[in-house]
């Protein structure tokens, strides 16, 4: 069994400990099997850190709703419980990285296998961007097995809404634009099973691949709300608190990141 880079497990504060990294800007990968809430992590660190986001499940699921060629083929192989082709997912997520302007910027959901992470280095580096932190979340299975059951997704935006703990405000419907929400082709148990085990087979190496580069870190927990202040954390004492919440006033950032709770390193 591989080592999965620091872990964290128990209780700190950040003021205990100082940014690694400076003000760098934050080049980030996010990991974690099918339904261990990648997007909501997602989401709440473009709310509160100046990041862009590339999520390859909403680049895939834009291009099935819109009929593309690569849309159509991705259902396909997402409907007997596939991943999609490596050169398929490095076209796509190749074409956007070159659309943001943001320094700092977050992936999630790729690179899924050892053969996409040596591509994405290979770009990143012609771009002198290299990824400096790779984010794993680790969530027990049967707790990620009913966040799937209870999901329903607004295709458009990839808003994703949970029937238990995070319902839309009307059921069925988008909160924002209240059209329809749906359920996801491979939202059910026996098509679960499949991408957890593909998931492993192909994560295993990927963690040992980032965890060798020292950028590495797990973070275990049961739910989002558990598992977010130990990543906020982690990120204050790598980047410093210029990163966070820029709108905000110093003095509010900067004593709320002294009373972050992070977990102690194993």
């Amino acid at each position: 069994m591989i080592g999965l880079g620091r872990q964290f497990h128990g209780s700190t504060c950040a003021k205990n400990a100082s940014p690694t990294m400076g003000n760098m800007a934050m080049r980030i990968l996010l990991l974690g099997s099918p339904g261990s809430g990648k997007g909501t992590q997602s989401s709440r660190l473009q709310k509160n850190f100046n990041l862009g986001a590339i999520s390859s499940g909403d680049l895939l699921r834009r291009n099935i709703a819109n009929g593309t060629e690569i849309g159509k083929f991705a259902a396909k192989e997402i409907e007997r419980g596939a991943y999609v082709s490596d050169n398929i997912m490095i076209e796509l997520i190749t074409n956007e990285l070159r659309t943001i302007k943001r320094k700092n910027w977050l992936l999630d959901g790729f690179p899924r296998t050892i053969n996409q992470a040596i591509a994405l280095d290979d770009n990143l580096s012609l771009t002198g961007q290299p990824l400096n932190l790779v984010i794993n979340l680790q969530v027990p299975e049967e707790v990620i097995l009913q966040r799937i059951m209870d999901r329903w997704v607004h295709v458009p935006s990839g808003r994703v809404y949970n029937l238990s703990y995070n319902p839309p405000k009307r059921p069925g419907l988008d909160d924002v634009t209240g059209e329809k929400l749906s359920k996801r082709t491979d939202d059910n148990a026996e098509i679960f099973k499949i991408r957890l085990q593909k998931h492993r087979e192909l994560t295993e190496p990927l963690l040992e691949y980032y965890s060798k580069r020292n950028m590495l870190v797990t973070f275990t927990g049961s739910t989002s709300d558990e598992i977010y202040p130990k990543i906020e954390g982690e990120l204050l004492r790598r980047f410093g608190v210029e990163n966070f919440n820029q709108g905000r006033r110093p003095e509010i950032v900067n004593e709320e990141a002294n009373n972050i709770p992070l977990n102690d390193v194993n």
